[in-house]
């Protein structure tokens, strides 16, 4: 059976022609979560209103768990971390140091409003950048985020290495991706990561996986990658963040 996400044609979502390149942002400090929200709101409104760029925010949160609009309270096993209800679709996820989060802004309007093959295009992107590191991401169509598989831990066994959850308001999209660098995947045990109780399917990371690479190389292979998917994105200076 073709996977219909794997056939959908990605190279709509490229930008309009001559339009103005996505704005590129890489937070050094921790952000706390809700100043990223509410940065995030206003900055898609904008966008919504013709006022501000699309934009692509890349950072790192303190350590903490998000219920998205499909979370359940007895996913959480054991509160170590702050919860925050967030408006993304999903279920509960971890934050922390050595994870790249991405915050995606772009006008779908503009690009291709549907929803479905936005995630799609989302999952296109976190494949092109786990290959750049000799990483085989794979998509399930039961199960939202990026896969590996881990036959050295037994048939069938896959760990999840990239999740995804985005909201849209007037067609503008936020929230987004979050890539597993180097996180202590010890957190990941407090909760039922996206739903997920199968035994089999556990999480795991670029570090985990064998492949010692820095937040910096992760970061250029995003954009790389975005580029191939979503068109030309424009660097700007890394920000420092007070914590």
């Amino acid at each position: 059976m073709v996977n219909e996400r794997q056939s959908l044609d990605l190279t709509t979502f490229a930008g309009p022609s001559g339009g103005p390149a996505v704005e590129w942002r890489i937070s050094d400090s921790a952000v706390p979560y809700v100043e990223a929200v509410a940065a995030m709101e206003a900055r898609a409104a904008a966008i919504a209103a013709g006022e501000a760029r699309e934009v692509v925010w890349l950072l790192e949160h303190p350590p903490l768990y998000t219920s998205g609009t499909s979370g359940r309270n007895d996913d959480l096993l054991d509160p170590r971390f702050p919860l925050f209800t967030s408006g993304r679709g999903g279920q509960l996820t971890y934050h922390g140091p050595g994870q790249r989060v991405a915050y995606v802004m772009l006008d779908l309007k503009r690009r291709r409003p549907d929803v479905r093959a936005y995630v799609a295009g989302l999952e296109e992107w976190i494949i092109r950048t786990l290959a750049r590191f000799n990483v085989r991401g794979e998509r399930r169509e039961d199960r939202v985020g990026v896969w590996v598989k881990r036959p050295d831990k037994g048939d069938g066994y896959e760990d999840k290495i990239a999740a995804i959850g985005v909201r849209l308001r007037r067609w503008v999209s936020f929230h987004g991706i979050a890539i597993n660098v180097e996180p202590d995947l010890s957190h990941f045990a407090a909760i039922v990561p996206c739903g997920v109780v199968d035994p089999r399917y556990g999480v795991t990371s670029l570090v985990d996986l064998g492949h010692p690479v820095s937040m910096a190389d992760v970061d250029v292979a995003l954009k790389q990658a975005f580029e191939e998917v979503f068109g030309p994105a424009e660097a700007r200076q890394r920000e420092a963040t007070a914590d």
